[in-house]
């Protein structure tokens, strides 16, 4: 039976599964000589790392975490548009992300997120209301 609250564990499972990938890649990163370096420096690929571009990063990676227990709690439609969009964020950025500098792990990883995010997508737009009869 594929019920709301079962929709909802898959979503959130989902999500743990993409946030572990991005997190995975960055501590390989941290590895990478050549990254490291530039990391210390303080700017990686022509871009300066700094308090804003932090930040911004900070704020691209709450998004799959919070969807984690967001995709838990709301509501159905609530639900279904939140994963829809934030999956989408997360599939354009790692997208445009692909392009900057890009190494065979990155691609890897990148090439599993971007699977992810866009089976979210897929997931969270075909999910009906009528499936939706126990949503808790």
């Amino acid at each position: 039976m594929d019920t709301a609250k079962n929709k909802k564990v898959i979503l959130s499972a989902l999500w743990i599964f993409a946030t572990l990938n991005y997190l995975y890649c960055d501590v390989l990163g941290l590895m990478d000589s050549v990254l490291l370096n530039q990391y210390l420096i303080g700017e990686v690929n022509g871009m300066t790392v700094d308090q804003n571009f932090l930040l911004a990063g900070a704020i691209l990676m709450e998004i799959p975490i919070a969807m984690v227990l967001l995709s838990l709690i709301l509501k159905y439609k609530a639900n279904r548009w939140t994963n829809i969009i934030a999956g989408s964020i997360k599939t354009i950025v790692m997208i445009l992300t692909m392009f900057v500098g890009p190494t065979l792990y990155y691609i890897f990883f990148g090439t599993i997120e971007i699977a992810t995010t866009i089976f979210i997508v897929w997931y969270a737009w075909n999910w009906s209301e009528s499936s939706n009869s126990l949503d808790e």
